[in-house]
């Protein structure tokens, strides 16, 4: 169920993000700036709308959707994707097409943690969300 993802996360770990950002071209200043921001993850649910919701004082974006459906999605780093979420064996997979591009991030729960998982080609960031 998705309920389980709801609630605010905060970021407590980040493992090999800078290479997937790399790998995804986002430029220097930016991937700087990804670094080094801890940002919250707010997740809701309202008449089966998922909202997700990251707070950071770099920037906050939010994306509102239903599983299943493709929607356009503009990224923290500002790229214009065409993203689809689904929800998969537990986990929230949401995949991001652009420039004949793709990427997927693979939301999920475990012992109580929020795991992220971003994967580009064959590059692999492992990110960790603790309930606030």
């Amino acid at each position: 169920m998705v309920e389980q993802f709801v609630g605010t996360w905060t970021l407590t770990a980040s493992e090999n993000f800078d290479e997937y950002m790399k790998a995804l071209g986002v430029s220097f200043a930016t991937r700087q700036m990804g670094n080094m921001v801890k940002p919250k993850l707010v997740i809701s649910v309202n008449d089966g709308v998922i909202s997700m919701k990251s707070e950071s004082t770099f920037k906050t974006t939010e994306i509102k959707f239903k599983l299943n459906d493709e929607f356009d999605e503009t990224t923290a780093d500002g790229r214009q994707t065409k993203t689809v979420i689904t929800f998969e064996n537990g986990k929230l997979v949401q995949k991001q097409s652009w420039d004949g591009k793709m990427t997927t991030l693979e939301r999920e729960i475990q012992e109580g943690k929020l795991m992220a998982r971003c994967v580009m080609d064959d590059v692999v960031a492992l990110r960790t969300y603790e309930k606030a």
